[in-house]
């Protein structure tokens, strides 16, 4: 069957690989030269499978009316909002509850331990470089009633089998020994010990010859301007070289999706919620992080590549914006000379920012729509990276009608018209 992929990011990338290895004929679509240039280039580089929660949580609506009066705040609400954001943030607080919140935070960590399966899998069976590590994530908490308010996560990760420890200092610092020299401004963490770390944007291109060679065929530089249908089937793409045909076709633009589909009466509530990052040069190895150090405070993820250290966070709504604002990359080096001040040279710092397609409940939209030849990969939010994998295979088990290897219930687009 042939198949055709809108998006060149990790979610899309891997959709297209695994479908190639389900036997079919298949085309990718990117507007980039290459594959994993917008929200996948320069992310937190954490594959954070434990790490998988919905942002819409009991007591967040109070978390962030308090995080929008601090300084250095992880939350930013552009003034005037448009009815998209309105309607999106309407959404979300009706998912604060704590019924809701067990619900999707069972299926995110479905989908991202169904994932981590999927690449350790992919590793094992293909020479794949992107400056992995398999050291886990350490999330270090500042206050004590921090700790005390994870016991709900706790339980859904028991529940979903998702190994865990509560750390005290010295622990903590055992696992991350830069920490050592700033010993006083945590007072506890949590260990997740099978969440991973890369360079997203180095994967990408590695998949993308990987795809090149298993038959994938790409198109970059190609402007996607509508789908077009007959007798309620898509018939074809067409772009700014012309039209493409397939038999299926799969939509994973990130936070574009919505836009894409909208004329055919699927309402994706996916909103790009804008991040930022720092890649600063590292200049002392053992003062640096050994992982991925999330800081619950500030929302903050500082992650150690090879001779780099990737910081990134902030979760601001203010649209389709791409602007560097000084005072975002302000809180996220703040953060990162905070807790890990010898680590890297900071002046050299490369700033950056992308739009992670985040819905309102916090769970990724795959799988199959009203129309019966289009398909849907996107919403994946903060987690692209961490559940790109997973995604990728569920999605061609669902394009070759095969039986997926977890249950897909609640996954895709039709959770929303209830």
């Amino acid at each position: 069957m042939k198949v055709l992929v809108l998006g060149a990011g990790v979610v899309g990338l891997t959709s297209a690989w695994y479908l190639a290895q389900a036997g079919h004929q298949v085309r990718v679509i990117d507007r980039q030269a290459h594959s994993g240039e917008e929200t996948s280039f320069a992310n937190a580089g954490q594959i954070s499978y434990g790490y998988s929660s919905p942002w819409a949580a009991p007591g967040i609506p109070l978390k962030a009316i308090k995080w929008l009066a601090q300084k250095h705040s992880p939350l930013v609400i552009k003034p005037g909002m448009s009815p998209e954001l309105y309607l999106w943030t309407m959404q979300m607080l009706k998912n604060c509850t704590e019924k809701n919140y067990q619900i999707n935070k069972s299926r995110m960590l479905k989908v991202a331990n169904y994932s981590r399966q999927c690449l350790r899998e992919l590793r094992q069976k293909h020479s794949i470089a992107y400056e992995g590590r398999q050291k886990g994530t350490l999330q270090v908490f500042r206050q004590q009633s921090q700790v005390d308010s994870i016991e709900k996560d706790l339980r859904v990760l028991s529940a979903s089998k998702t190994r865990f420890k509560l750390l005290n200092v010295e622990e903590c610092i055992e696992k991350e020994p830069g920490l050592a020299i700033v010993k006083n401004k945590i007072v506890a963490g949590l260990h997740l010990p099978d969440d991973e770390t890369g360079d997203c944007y180095q994967f990408c291109q590695q998949l993308t010859e990987m795809a090149k060679a298993a038959g994938v065929e790409f198109n970059f530089n190609v402007q996607i301007n509508r789908l077009l249908t007959d007798n309620e089937k898509i018939t074809a793409v067409d772009t700014s070289i012309g039209t493409f045909s397939a038999d299926a076709y799969v939509v994973a633009l990130g936070c574009y999706s919505a836009a894409l589909l909208k004329p055919f009466g699927i309402r994706l509530p996916v909103y790009p919620v804008k991040g930022y990052s720092l890649t600063i040069p590292m200049t002392n190895a053992e003062c640096s992080p050994v992982s991925t150090v999330m800081d619950e405070s500030y929302k903050v993820a500082l992650t150690r590549f090879d001779d780099r250290i990737r910081v990134a966070g902030t979760a601001e709504l203010s649209g389709f914006n791409l602007a560097l604002p000084s005072r975002r990359q302000a809180t996220i080096a703040m953060v990162a000379q905070d807790l890990f001040p010898q680590a890297g040279d900071i002046k050299k710092a490369e700033f950056w920012t992308g739009l992670r397609p985040m819905t309102p409940d916090g769970t990724p939209i795959i799988g199959k729509t009203n129309i019966s030849n289009l398909y849907t990969n996107t919403g994946h939010g903060t987690l692209g990276w961490t559940m790109a994998c997973g995604s990728g295979k569920l999605l061609a088990d669902i394009v070759s009608d095969n039986q997926p290897d977890i249950n897909v219930d609640g996954l895709n687009a039709s959770r929303y018209l209830s």
